[in-house]
């Protein structure tokens, strides 16, 4: 190999790379579109989720939450609440529903917004869609 590293070396190096790496990305944006309706629980998706994922939004719960990892580190991890509430809906709307208009003196706590009662179910089906998708684990190490 000679001693000078000339243009058209360089340039070969590029764009060789550059092949190599767009390959890369097509073959792995290939792989993912093909697992994603494996693993994202889109069959579950019905009219009371989407309410559900209006309401979070709406009412920016990831201001405090996290849902798989995404948001804010006030407030507890989301995304298997379902599971921590005994798979139950109905104890899930009444921690939601239950909660003081004033807080709890001392300590940080979830605001009372409120919610009807079909806001409240659209809520409990969101948070159990979220906790039925395969995440491969993530986020780690979630308490419950």
């Amino acid at each position: 190999m000679s001693e000078t590293f000339t243009k058209s070396m360089a340039r070969n190096i590029y764009l060789g790379g550059s092949v190599f790496f767009i390959l890369l990305f097509l073959a792995l944006s290939f792989d993912t579109v093909q697992t994603l309706p494996e693993r994202d629980n889109r069959h579950n998706i019905t009219p009371s989720v989407a309410l559900g994922k209006k309401v979070w939004e709406d009412n920016n719960c990831l201001g405090c939450h996290t849902l798989m990892g995404e948001g804010a580190y006030f407030a507890p991890e989301l995304v298997n609440v379902y599971n921590r509430f005994g798979e139950s809906k109905l104890a899930l709307k009444a921690f939601i529903a239950g909660r003081p208009a004033d807080g709890i003196p001392g300590r940080r706590s979830m605001p009372q917004f409120n919610l009807s009662e079909e806001e409240l179910d659209g809520l409990a089906d969101f948070l159990k869609y979220a906790s039925e998708i395969n995440a491969a684990g993530w986020p780690p190490n979630i308490q419950g």
